[in-house]
């Protein structure tokens, strides 16, 4: 069985070999051992806090094979972007340009760098091994963790945010860096990104231009790429506008992915999930796949389990189940429909 739990420092070498495999352009999750090691010691002390209101917590999940113990995905959450350095996006924005003597009325695309999303919480680290992509276990590896906000609302903020990977060729270059980020920088767009893993957005964010850009003044290529998805990050944007994100307002300053948006009540993970109590026996057959997990914090864990419920009565779970999430009978668990 495949659970959802939080990362532990016993993690760290199996969370590296999936960091290896992760996409370039996915910055919170590096292929380097420190910043790893750094990112799960932040979660384990983010879990164990006390917390009443978001602020600088980070909290990191990986998705274990029960049986083998061997990782096979891994997502997060931080609880405030923001909080310790600027958040920066490129905004959609519209300027006007008029004569009134030429009688000429043009409406212009543009580019304007900000830092509008700063203080919402991030969706991060989105991984989930290939043979995974187009399985429920996708599902459970991004939505469970938005079951976890559900279960600790006072831990986040009022919307949520998730940059997606955007478009980049099978060499590693991006046209939008390669037509807007590489003029301010002598590097390629996978070094940057490398960079960015290693170090921190915000130095590279600092040096970008202030000033609006004219998107018709850029290649086509570059205009093409933007509010493009790379199709090894297809798979979140696909999971996460089910869920209600929307994509119009921002764009990533690196790649030009989208930046996905939503207010925190409105996601359908958390809007629609429901407490429910636990009784053990046979789920029965008929079922259908649900989202389950047990609400704790240092404990959470989350699963896929079939399930014939009826919504206003208790949850039947099997034994294995049970003990996957670590709840007894009389128990409450939270759980949604795949």
């Amino acid at each position: 069985m495949l659970v959802m739990r939080p990362a532990q420092m016993a993690d760290l070498a199996e969370v590296q070999r999936l960091a290896a495999d992760s996409p370039v352009g996915v910055t919170s999750l590096p292929d380097d051992v420190d910043r790893l090691r750094d990112k799960i010691a932040a979660a384990e002390a983010s879990f164990a806090a006390e917390v009443s209101f978001n602020g600088e917590e980070s909290y990191f999940f990986v998705l274990e094979d029960s049986v083998s113990g061997r990782l096979v995905g891994c997502s997060g959450i931080v609880a405030s972007t923001g909080y310790s350095e600027p958040f920066y996006s490129f905004r959609n924005e519209t300027f006007v340009h008029n004569s009134r003597e030429l009688k000429i009325h043009n409406k212009i695309h543009v580019l304007s760098l900000c830092h509008d999303l700063t203080g919402n919480s991030l969706l991060t680290s989105f991984y989930v091994e290939r043979p995974l992509v187009s399985t429920v276990f996708a599902e459970l590896n991004s939505r469970a963790r938005l079951l976890f906000v559900a279960a600790h609302p006072e831990r986040f903020a009022d919307a949520v945010v998730v940059e997606i990977v955007g478009h980049s060729d099978e060499a590693g270059d991006s046209p939008f860096w390669d037509a807007v980020g590489r003029n301010f920088f002598d590097m390629n767009y996978a070094e940057a990104e490398r960079l960015c893993g290693l170090k921190s957005r915000t130095f590279l964010a600092e040096l970008m231009p202030n000033y609006p850009i004219y998107v018709p003044l850029l290649p086509d290529s570059a205009q093409e790429a933007m509010g493009q998805v790379h199709p090894r990050a297809q798979i979140t944007f696909d999971i996460l506008m089910r869920e209600g994100f929307e994509t119009d307002n921002y764009i990533d300053i690196f790649d030009g992915g989208p930046t996905l948006h939503a207010r925190t009540s409105g996601i359908r993970s958390i809007a629609e999930s429901r407490m429910v109590p636990v009784k053990f026996g046979d789920p029965g057959k008929g079922g259908r796949p649900y989202l389950v997990s047990n609400g704790q914090l240092v404990d959470f864990r989350a699963i896929v389990a079939e399930l014939d419920w009826v919504p206003g009565k208790p949850v039947t779970l099997s034994l294995e189940a049970a003990e996957a999430l670590g709840v007894g009978e009389g128990a409450s668990v939270r759980l949604v429909a795949v």
